[in-house]
């Protein structure tokens, strides 16, 4: 969330910065609020400190009851002066959460996903024959069996089959030796002109259920249009690894030493998929569960920004080696998300659709997670400030799986491997 007090002292541009990413929010009433609590807060401490003071004065005397009366007189006043601005408290972090991260200058203004903005392309090459799409090249469910994956789970949920499954293990593969390798972080450092830490990222496998008052923290929660809940327990589904990542350290300080920390989670993850009727019902590019390699990163607010551009780096890295054509993209104030300062997404070319189609975001969050989640590191001078907050796509697997199979799809119908993954498939030259 917003530090209150940058609130209070830019209302006009909080106010500017939240509608060009679409959102109306009363800066009025979180001010009046605010007011309030602050109002409130001395009157309670007065009557702490006139019962603290009343306690001393028969600490080692019986009291009188004209002192016990007072003495529960003031708990009393205490006690319903307490619920009183835990409750205020409770509005006020509510009207907080509803404020938008504020956009880097550098974000371009928009008022849709239309205006975001293409800054490099690479060009597919031509085919010469007529492309099929992935679920055309799935052969009669002999990598794809999405009729009986329906009669079990219902629609939007698919078998994955025989060498599509062992692709998808060995690009989890290649990633690990990647990203877990230092010399390889330190080489994309440098082509990027980069000033930040080499230190690898560490695989983690983070739990696939969240419960409401971390994901609440985590600002990604979205119940009526992303995430499943559990019936019988306060826990939601994990939509995407970095949700169960980002709040790992709520409420820790970290030693500052210890930044960045960087991890790369593997999860299956889930989505309700509210309003996509009718939408990319045919194939894996649009399920209820799929599987995903997502990148998280806490550091220092000085290397915040370096580190989403390792990210876009690392993602860009992949998507080259797969040689695989697609665009970057910086995206617009309108469409970077509630709680991103900054974010950029790669499409990768689909033949068989003959469209660019997003395979992977980056989201660079400031310390707008930061705050919710009382994430903070303790500074060489002892002082705590809280973190930055990174999360970025290696893989979600259902697109990337569907473009590898559209773009190495040769006349006959056959699936090609990626030379990078051949190593990793012992050999193996087609799915």
């Amino acid at each position: 969330m917003i530090d209150i007090q940058f609130i209070r002292d830019n209302k006009d541009l909080v106010k500017e910065k939240s509608e060009q990413k679409g959102y109306q929010v009363d800066i009025d009433a979180i001010t009046n609020l605010d007011d309030q609590i602050r109002s409130k807060i001395p009157a309670m401490e007065e009557v702490l400190k006139q019962r603290n003071q009343l306690a001393s004065q028969f600490s080692n005397s019986t009291p009188s009851q004209e002192q016990i009366e007072q003495g529960r007189s003031l708990k009393d006043q205490a006690s319903s002066m307490e619920t009183e601005l835990s409750e205020f408290k409770k509005q006020l972090n509510a009207l907080l959460l509803g404020v938008p991260n504020m956009p880097l200058s550098m974000v371009p203004l928009g008022l849709s996903e239309d205006d975001n903005q293409v800054i490099k392309k690479i060009e597919p090459n031509q085919l010469n024959f007529e492309a099929k799409n992935h679920w055309e090249l799935a052969k009669e469910d002999s990598l794809i069996d999405k009729t009986r994956a329906t009669k079990v789970a219902g629609s939007r949920f698919v078998y994955l089959k025989g060498g599509l499954v062992r692709l998808q293990f060995a690009i989890i593969n290649w990633v690990m030796d990647k990203l877990t390798d230092e010399e390889f972080i330190k080489q994309l450092i440098a082509e990027n002109n980069l000033s930040i830490s080499s230190k690898p990222f560490v695989p983690v496998l983070p739990p696939g259920i969240v419960n409401t008052s971390s994901y609440h923290a985590t600002t990604r929660l979205d119940a009526e249009e992303v995430t499943y809940k559990l019936a019988d327990d306060d826990m939601w589904m994990n939509a995407s690894a970095e949700h169960s990542l980002c709040n790992m350290y709520q409420n820790e300080i970290l030693p500052e030493k210890q930044l960045p920390i960087r991890y790369l989670g593997y999860a299956t993850s889930y989505r309700r998929e509210a309003g996509s009727y009718g939408k990319d019902t045919e194939g894996i590019i649009r399920l209820h569960q799929f599987d995903k390699l997502e990148m998280e990163v806490f550091s220092s607010p000085e290397t915040g920004l370096e580190e989403h551009k390792l990210m876009v780096a690392i993602e860009e890295y992949f998507v080259n080696a797969l040689n695989l054509p697609y665009q970057l993209l910086e995206k617009c104030t309108a469409d970077i998300g509630k709680p991103n300062a900054k974010g950029m997404d790669i499409e990768v070319w689909f033949p068989g659709q003959k469209k660019y189609r997003e395979t992977h975001s980056a989201d660079y969050m400031t310390d707008y997670q930061a705050r919710s989640l009382k994430t903070r590191y303790r500074k060489s001078d002892n002082t705590t400030e809280l973190v930055h907050t990174n999360d970025a796509t290696v893989f979600a697997f259902s697109r990337i799986l569907a473009a590898i199979m559209e773009n190495y799809q040769n006349e006959e119908g056959e699936i090609l491997v990626p030379d990078v993954l051949k190593n990793y498939l012992g050999g193996m030259e087609k799915i």
